[in-house]
């Protein structure tokens, strides 16, 4: 005979069963539970293990047995009722022993989240819409240049700074006239970007000849990650010391064969060419991915265990708090500068962690329907390309990874389910547009 169950559900992500446990499993398992015990006993007149069970009751009593029988029966029975019922945990059940009664079996009851019953919607032939792949050749002129500066010289310019000049400054920030941390320097190389600084630092330093001194403006974008200075306005007092300018290499032959395995100018404008092609596919592919996520998100409704919830929050906090530590502050400091209690941040994490958890589950879904998978090759490319990043034998990072290969399994199949949705798109195509230089 063995164990039967009935299900309860209490809520679309948590559910209740009742589960039987016979006196026959539980007399197995005692017996089981007493022969485990047993090794480790040592009574006068008996050799180690050999202790007959009689005379270990008499000496340690027969609850022992019963409670590790329990022990071990109750999780086997468990996991039998979650196969018997096809349910999907996404927790560890809350379990409970009910009363017993009389000529009836030991009863458990557990209490469990699982995950959701999904009604998918349409997934193939979502419309979407991206634009053409259009490398300019300004923009492989440009990306040459850029290699070229990887092997120019620095030298002084006698003229005013101008953007792309590396300048030697001075410079001290003050908001509401107050300085702040980390907004001041001395004898500082700065290679004016405007893309490297907060808006109108760079463009305010254009334009300064050397000796000068200035007030420049800045304003920190309202997203920056330093809370206590996002959104705000800060006035830069800079001196300028001295104005160098890159001088270039000349861009011939020469120059192709020194930096690649092309043997012209040509050749190498058509290889910087086929790179960025490469690399724009591949953001337009994101792209894609992201808007075909959205489509998916808004199409379905469904409820989300609280337990997968609350643990992306917790991770989102992690991630605070890791983030805080690189620019060197406290996690307290960070709350105490940007005016939030734990409490706060976690509420203000719940609605993105939400949209993760139900994306998650969808992609769950919809690579079960379609049994994509992570198979031993796509595990082995991963591995080989950490390897690569990492400088280490694939076997090392295999073995660096332990338990946490199966988060890897679970990216290769998140990756692979929405490269087929965008794959399976109804894409249309807009007219080619100029693409942003790499």
């Amino acid at each position: 005979m063995t164990n039967s169950s009935t299900l309860t559900r209490l809520a679309p992500t948590q559910v209740e069963l009742e589960i039987s446990i016979t006196a026959e499993e539980l007399e197995a398992a005692e017996e089981r539970a007493f022969r485990k015990m047993a090794k480790n006993v040592r009574l006068p007149g008996f050799r180690a293990g050999k202790v007959p069970r009689r005379v270990f009751e008499q000496t340690y009593g027969a609850d022992a047995i019963s409670s590790q029988a329990l022990e071990d029966v109750v999780p086997e029975a468990y996991a039998k009722a979650v196969r018997e019922h096809e349910l999907n945990p996404v927790d560890r059940p809350k379990m409970e022993m009910l009363p017993e009664e009389d000529g009836k079996p030991k009863r458990v009851k557990a209490t469990v989240e699982v995950r959701p019953e999904i009604e998918l919607a349409p997934y193939r032939g979502i419309e979407l819409e991206r634009e053409a792949v259009a490398t300019t050749d300004d923009d492989v002129t440009r990306s040459i240049e850029a290699l070229a500066k990887d092997r120019a010289t620095l030298v002084p310019a006698d003229r005013a700074a101008q953007l792309g000049d590396v300048v030697t400054l001075d410079y001290e920030g003050k908001i509401d006239g107050v300085p702040f941390e980390g907004g001041s320097a001395t004898g500082q190389p700065t290679e004016l970007e405007e893309g490297r600084f907060i808006p109108g630092f760079a463009t305010g330093i254009a334009g300064m000849t050397a000796g000068e001194t200035k007030d420049v403006e800045a304003h920190f974008p309202d997203d920056y990650s330093e809370a206590t200075l996002a959104g705000k306005t800060a006035v830069f007092t800079v001196t300028l010391h001295e104005v160098k300018q890159y001088e270039l290499p000349p861009i011939d032959d020469a120059f192709a064969q020194a930096i690649s395995e092309n043997k012209t100018v040509d050749e190498l404008r058509t290889d910087v060419r086929r790179r960025l092609d490469a690399i724009a596919e591949g953001r337009a592919r994101r792209t894609l991915g992201n808007a075909v996520m959205e489509k998916l998100l808004a199409a379905h409704d469904f409820s989300l265990p609280e337990s997968m919830v609350e643990g992306e929050i917790d991770q989102m906090v992690s991630d605070v708090a890791t983030q805080a530590t690189r620019y060197g502050v406290s996690y307290e400091d960070f709350l105490a500068r940007s005016g939030k209690t734990e409490a706060e941040l976690r509420v203000e994490s719940r609605p993105a962690a939400e949209g993760r958890v139900k994306a998650t589950l969808l992609i769950e879904a919809i690579a079960q329907v379609e049994g994509i998978v992570a198979t031993p090759a796509d595990v082995n490319e991963e591995l080989a390309s950490l390897a690569r990043q990492y400088g280490q034998p694939p076997d090392r990072i295999r073995k660096a990874l332990g338990t946490n290969l199966l988060s890897l399994m679970d990216g290769i199949v998140r990756n692979k389910t929405v490269e087929f949705l965008v794959d399976n798109a109804a894409v249309t195509v807009k007219e080619a547009t100029e693409t942003p230089a790499s």
